[in-house]
């Protein structure tokens, strides 16, 4: 797959070369469970909530159910960095920031250079953002900054 594209990967059927992909699609659940370790536990700094909720997403999220200690001593490593660029943003700390989760697989695009597809659990709906929400949220969070 070309980089930076939305476009799904074809079907090993369909494409030109033949070559046997390197590793099978994994496929995720997305159950909602709480997964590893708390920060607190991996690091004996403290973090504001925001800090503490990026986490928090992260024990949440689909590619948790596969990650290993290593993964989450890496997200440990990252905490000040973000706490650091939500207290004064930088182009370098975002840079870092996203790298770092690109390897995890955060975005839409990551998961699927990884062959990584998320299914939602039978029990659990997919969690719903409307536009409205998002919009009081980030008139709160510029509000405070003044």
């Amino acid at each position: 797959m070309a980089r930076g594209t939305l476009h799904s990967p074809k079907a090993d059927d369909q494409r030109r070369r033949r070559n046997a992909p390197t590793h099978a699609e994994m496929v995720l659940l997305r159950d909602g469970q709480l997964r590893g370790p708390e920060l607190t536990e991996l690091t004996s700094r403290p973090f504001g909530d925001d800090t503490l909720a990026w986490f928090d997403d992260w024990r949440r999220s689909p590619q948790a159910a596969v990650f290993e200690l290593t993964d989450w001593r890496r997200l440990a490593l990252l905490a000040p960095i973000v706490e650091s660029y939500l207290r004064r943003p930088s182009a370098a700390a975002l840079s870092e920031i996203r790298m770092n989760e690109e390897r995890l697989g955060a975005t839409v695009v990551d998961r699927m250079r990884a062959r990584m597809r998320i299914e939602d659990s039978d029990e659990t709906p997919a969690p719903v953002l409307r536009l409205a929400d998002a919009r009081k949220g980030l008139r709160d969070r510029l509000a405070g900054d003044e």
